[in-house]
């Protein structure tokens, strides 16, 4: 009996131990104040990132506040982009929140009386890629600063109000943690400013407050959508007899539920998220996401065969089946070829199939998401202050949430039209019958999932919208629309690069496809003149990972979610559509909504793709065979893809040596193309998310893995290294603040040299993870995805989930090593420029000429001052300077330009002319020169020629 109760117990702490913790607020504050000290200390603080892009098809909006007083005047929130602001009615942005420690949003709020900004942090949407906040923040001067006003362990805001009158009185609908239970959800208000909380409504650790809203006269009357949600990694339960609507009528300090069984609002388990709408004290709209059964209609048998008609076939029916319908049916839904009615039936005949396949055959995680028969999307008006409510939509409201209302769930009512609503959704629709009937208003230019809308008191069909391709503006109510789309703030998955000169970067995103453009493309408005963006969408849907062929850049490799990936072939507008299909009587692969796919670097027409097994295509895609067993832990009951391969590697040194991870914590090796496998992540912690595996390009026996504790709310920051295929790791996360990672790159020149990207910041580590620097010069805290590097021009590229992609020259980082630190002073190579006679000149005088730039890099083993001095070749010195050096890396910008002393020495020994360009600076000529540093009582020297 003693052993019996051993073992119990011993299974209860193994199940126990096999869900890490979520990481409390306060881990996630000391983090944070962590990483502000790094960047006072960091090595390459003064290395730039630059942004390259793209704009066009910007990113997810969930929130806008415009000025009442002056609607071209307003401020766009993106869900991981930042908050950004407008006095030219979306023409030109500026970011605002740049300075503070997130980027994530889940609403805002403005005072425009006072210029206070409210913003709540953490996407109030539950999606894949919606991250997690810090809390209240708080802006007295317009964003140029901001105070982290509490409620830490909140992640997730769901509304903002201010009481009109009085710019200190803040109420906030928390919608809580997104994967676990919290405490701190339900309705917080403070009536100093934010400086003390009350919390004022909590219904348990698992009901948050998703929506909130305020009678437009009386800030007393407010309105909170409550909703009970549990997300997990492989299922979504989007609703919870705990959702409802609760009312108070003193300015938020007391509650009462008002959807009631009495009420006519409906009640019980299928309650889903809520929206509301206020139109004065006695109207209130409510759209609700109804996860309701739909009554089931008997309708006439089909003449043709349907998936469901084989979910309760027994094998009789089956082998009795017409030839013609079976094979009509297998037709119709894509079968292979080699599955006709025949060999179908004498499958079925023989027990290697059963006729249900037929319908597993063709589900997927893609098609069970839409598959769910529930009620949807319904809307409801009270006329009595929220006692009783009343259904407005007759007939089902299709094709608005589809079954993910989750995303969803917004209602607006025009001030000035009680019977005008609209409902945002996939599309953009309007009733103006309150409700009833329905037309949609989105145009060609309009992207769909719409996520914020603000209707102009003042002016009727004037119109701002919010979704996930950005901002559109309308001022005939929504018969035509502007696009508004110059930020930065593209949500990427996955880049990569080619080997074109220039290079080009591409790059899947977020529900906007896939993209491609030159590194070196200028992001201004010119394309409007010319028709042409410099960029190009190759795919569409949610763009995901990319190959690119390194024989052939017009041949690559990408797809949308779920695995649906595609040979392209660019050149001549082609695509195949190549993803593994299973046998007939096999259980569906499943496919990550990431799926990973990899190019072999040994023969550019081998491909890898990962699904829970590793598939492998010889032929470029065209044929598949299966060289693994599930390498998962085997999935989860749940409405999500979950046991499925997240990310692929194989080694530069050895076709076949080949590393697996898993969306639920395993890592596998293959030591002979897939003949056998070996799980190697016994040690590392249970269930997380992998979420890069790579083989070194230094050392056949070395790998690296990141795991992502994310989809636990578990938030540190896990990176390992073996250098023995596996068999041990190594833990060289160091001194990373906690935030979950997402991407690792090794460079291809200085095996020492690493980089990460995190949720919420990029990080370099010169000795192969036993120490970090932080890297985030002209990038603010957002998440980086992905990360790759072009070896011949030696750029890094920074694909970020919220502000587009960043590029940095990282030739000086890349030599970087022990002697080079050891050192008082080291300056590093230049290449050479080629002279023009353009410098400084233009043919007209408005517009601005082209000038040249020299960047030089050096280091320093302690902070001071430096001086520069540009010389010919035989010591004339033609410039100077000095630099405020940091202890580091510095860079010194050179325009290569005289200075007018310069000048001076240098025609003292030089007979030649010096023609001054238009914009008054004097250029060097051709010849070989010298920059010299001084500093730390060193001097260094480095050459370079203007050809």
């Amino acid at each position: 009996m003693k052993k019996l109760l051993f073992f119990c117990l011993i299974l209860f702490l193994q199940a126990t131990l096999a869900q890490q913790p979520s990481t409390s607020a306060e881990k996630v504050m000391e983090a944070l104040e962590q990483k502000a000290k790094m960047v006072e200390t960091s090595l390459v603080r003064n290395i730039p990132l630059k942004n390259i892009g793209p704009s066009i098809m910007s990113g997810r909006v969930v929130d806008l506040d415009v000025n009442p007083n002056n609607p071209t005047e307003f401020f766009v929130a993106y869900a991981s982009g930042g908050l950004w602001h407008t006095a030219t009615n979306g023409i030109s942005f500026t970011p605002v929140l740049d300075s503070s420690n997130t980027q994530n949003i889940g609403d805002i709020a403005v005072d425009w009386a006072t210029g206070t900004i409210w913003v709540g942090t953490g996407e109030n949407n539950s999606s894949r890629s919606s991250y997690a906040g810090i809390g209240m923040l708080k802006s007295t001067d317009k964003g140029k600063t901001w105070q982290n006003m509490g409620l830490h362990d909140s992640q997730h805001i769901g509304r903002i109000l201010i009481n009109p009158n009085n710019s200190n009185e803040v109420v906030v609908g928390v919608t809580g943690h997104l994967y676990s239970s919290n405490q701190e959800r339900g309705v917080y208000k403070t009536t100093d400013g934010g400086t003390t909380w009350n919390k004022t409504l909590f219904i348990n650790d698992a009901t948050g407050i998703i929506d909130m809203a305020f009678a437009p006269n009386n800030f007393n009357i407010q309105y909170a959508a409550a909703w009970q949600k549990d997300r997990k990694a492989w299922n979504f339960e989007g609703n919870g007899a705990a959702s409802g609507i609760y009312k108070s009528v003193d300015g938020g300090s007391n509650w009462s539920l008002v959807t009631t069984p009495e009420s006519g609002f409906p009640t019980g388990a299928g309650v889903g998220r809520i929206g509301l709408a206020v139109f004065d004290e006695n109207t209130v709209y409510a759209v609700h996401d109804s996860q309701f059964r739909r009554e089931k209609k008997t309708t006439e048998k089909k003449d043709e065969l349907t998936k469901d008609d084989f979910k309760a076939m027994d094998k009789e029916t089956f082998l009795a089946l017409d030839v013609k319908k079976l094979n009509d049916y297998l037709k119709t839904n894509g079968f292979q070829e080699k599955y006709k009615a025949e060999n179908v039936k004498q499958m079925v005949r023989s027990g290697v199939a059963k006729p249900v396949d037929l319908a597993k055959y063709l589900e997927n995680a893609n098609s069970l998401l839409f598959d769910t028969p529930v009620v949807g999307a319904e809307v409801y008006r009270s006329d009595d202050a929220g006692a009783t409510w009343k259904k407005m939509n007759k007939n089902y409201i299709n094709d608005l949430f589809y079954s993910y209302g989750y995303y969803f769930a917004q209602i607006r009512v025009d001030p000035s039209n009680k019977d005008r609503i609209y409902l945002a959704g996939v599309p953009l629709i309007k009733s103006e019958d309150g409700g009833n009937t329905y037309t949609s208003i989105g145009k060609e230019n309009v992207h769909a999932d719409h996520h914020a809308l603000w209707i102009n008191p003042k002016m009727p069909g004037h119109l701002i919208n919010g979704n996930d391709g950005g901002l559109n503006i309308s001022y005939d109510n929504g018969q035509n629309w502007m696009k508004n789309n110059s930020p930065t703030v593209a949500q990427f998955y996955a880049i990569n690069v080619d080997n074109e000169k220039p290079y080009n970067v591409y790059g899947g995103l977020q529900d906007n496809g896939v993209w491609k453009g030159a590194h070196n493309n200028k992001q201004d408005s010119h394309w409007h003149q010319t028709g042409k963006n410099p960029w190009q969408m190759i795919m569409g849907g949610d763009g995901m990972q990319v190959q690119i062929d390194n024989r052939n850049s017009n041949i690559v490799y990408t797809g949308f979610q779920f695995g649906n990936y595609y040979r392209l072939d660019l050149e001549n507008d082609k695509r195949k559509y190549i993803q593994p299909k299973h046998e007939l009587g096999e259980s569906p692969y499943r496919f990550n909504w990431q799926t990973p796919i990899l190019l072999s670097q040994h023969n550019q027409d081998i491909l890898y793709l990962g699904g829970n097994k590793l598939h492998r295509s010889l032929n470029k895609g065209d044929d598949w065979e299966v060289i693994s067993g599930d390498l998962t832990q085997g999935g989860k009951k749940g409405n999500v893809a979950y046991g499925t391969l997240a990310t692929i590697s194989e080694s530069p040194f050895k076709f076949g040596l080949l590393y697996t991870g898993s969306d639920d914590g395993l890592v596998q090796v293959s030591k002979n193309g897939g003949g056998s496998w070996e799980n190697i992540s016994s040690s590392f912690p249970k269930n997380l998310w992998v979420s890069e595996v790579a083989a070194s390009k230094h050392k056949k026996e070395r790998v690296y893995a990141t795991l992502n504790g994310y989809r636990w709310d578990d938030f540190t920051a896990y990176v390992y290294v073996s250098d023995n295929h596996g068999k041990s790791w190594k833990n060289i996360s160091g001194n990373i603040p906690d935030s979950p990672v997402n991407a690792l790159v090794e460079d291809p020149e200085n095996e020492d040299l690493l980089f990460v990207g995190t949720d919420n910041g990029l990080y370099v580590s010169f000795n192969r993870g036993e120490s970090w620097q932080l890297f985030q010069n002209g990038m603010p805290n957002v998440a980086v995805h992905d990360l790759v590097i072009q070896p011949e021009a030696k750029h890094l590229l920074i694909g970020t989930h919220g502000r587009s992609i960043y590029k940095a020259n990282i030739a000086a980082l890349q030599q970087i090593n022990p002697e080079v630190l050891s050192k008082a002073l080291m300056v590093f190579g230049v290449k050479n420029i080629k002279h023009s006679k353009g410098w400084g000149n233009s043919w007209s005088s408005w517009i601005t000429p082209d000038t040249p730039g020299l960047d030089v890099n050096f280091y320093c083993a302690t902070s001071g001052t430096c001086t520069a001095k540009v010389l010919t070749a035989n010591g004339t010195e033609v410039s100077s300077t000095e630099i405020d050096a940091s202890k580091g890396l510095n860079i010194l910008s050179y325009d290569l330009a005289f200075s007018k002393k310069g000048k001076s020495n240098f025609l003292k020994k030089n007979k030649m002319k010096l023609t001054e360009a238009k914009n008054g600076k004097t250029y060097l000529p051709k010849g070989n020169y010298l920059v010299e540093i001084s500093g730390n009582g060193q001097v260094e020297k480095v050459e370079f020629k203007i050809e």
